[in-house]
């Protein structure tokens, strides 16, 4: 459905109440209830999952059902809270309700990537490519409007730090990824990266940038027949790029500085972590540190990318 620039909503950008500045952890229930019109829009509404005689009864009760055993299974539950186990279920209206009373944001989240990967990997088989694009572009929009910075992008919710740093970097790196079937790898490192990211595991995000970022240099040897060890880290994949030609000299101190700022927030083996008794400092990665490095390395795959298919 189309998003409307209501009166109200233009006061609000007049008087300078739209911020700029993104949440995390609170979902309001305003964007909950959005959320919900767009289930009943694409996945179905209440009267196509509870009568069989009408069209598309079938798709929303398997929908419903799939979404809400897959999150009881996974938090070990029989019903979504605040349903009560043993009555007749409806499943739409118990997703409904979870989504609208859980106070844990990490589960809310957990609902709509869910609801949303059902919505991209199979509702758009059922009725369309457009339909499914369309809602997913609506979820965007109302998360941005109700300033929760996060955007549903290739299967996952990936979390915003800043709108024209996403746009400029993490969305043509995802793009550049997602196209080239040789980059499969270093695609689902950079989600992986983002996952843990969103749930604050600070160094695991550091870890995956860097093989996100190994891996597509592999790809790219693979893809040009350039010689290289399995078992190659950055720096030596990188001087390999140079001696190609892939990338110009005058970058060579740019990299190096990338590679080094990826390893620095990961620790080398287990010596920095508490593994080794007490006294050991644990390392804590800020998650400004995080932001940067994601973006960094989101700016280094599409470079990198770009450079390959400049090649001749």
């Amino acid at each position: 459905m189309k998003v409307f620039d209501l009166f109200s909503k233009r006061q609000k950008k007049l008087r300078g109440e739209v911020t700029d500045v993104y949440t995390y952890d609170t979902i309001a229930q305003p964007l909950r209830v959005q959320v919900i019109h767009i289930w009943r829009d694409t996945l179905g509404n209440e009267r196509q999952y509870q009568d069989r005689y009408v069209e598309g009864h079938q798709e929303a009760q398997t929908a419903y059902t799939f979404i809400v055993e897959t999150l009881c299974r996974e938090y070990g539950l029989f019903v979504l809270p605040p349903a009560e186990p043993y009555r007749g279920r409806n499943c739409l209206e118990e997703l409904a309700n979870f989504l609208l009373n859980e106070n844990d944001s990490k589960r809310v989240l957990d609902a709509i990537e869910l609801s949303f990967r059902y919505i991209d990997k199979i509702t758009r088989k059922e009725r369309g490519y457009a339909l499914s694009d369309k809602e997913i572009a609506e979820l965007n929009v109302r998360f941005r409007e109700q300033g929760v910075g996060y955007e549903y992008d290739d299967g996952e919710l990936i979390r915003i730090d800043s709108q024209l740093l996403h746009t400029e970097t993490v969305k043509p790196a995802l793009a550049l990824l997602r196209a080239e079937p040789a980059y499969a790898g270093a695609q689902a490192e950079f989600l992986t990266a983002h996952e843990h990211y969103r749930h604050g595991r600070t160094k695991e995000a550091l870890a995956e940038c860097l093989k996100a970022l190994e891996s597509l240099m592999k790809a790219i040897c693979t893809k040009r027949g350039w010689t290289y060890d399995p078992n190659a880290t950055a720096n030596t994949l990188i001087k390999i790029l140079f001696d190609k030609g892939l990338v110009p000299s005058f970058w060579q101190q740019h990299f190096a500085a990338l590679r080094s700022t990826l390893e620095a927030g990961v620790p080398t083996g287990r010596n920095k972590l508490g593994g080794h008794g007490q006294g050991v400092e644990v390392i804590q990665v800020p998650e400004h540190i995080v932001a940067y490095v994601l973006h960094l390395t989101a700016s280094a795959i599409v470079f990198l990318g770009a450079a390959e298919r400049a090649l001749p």
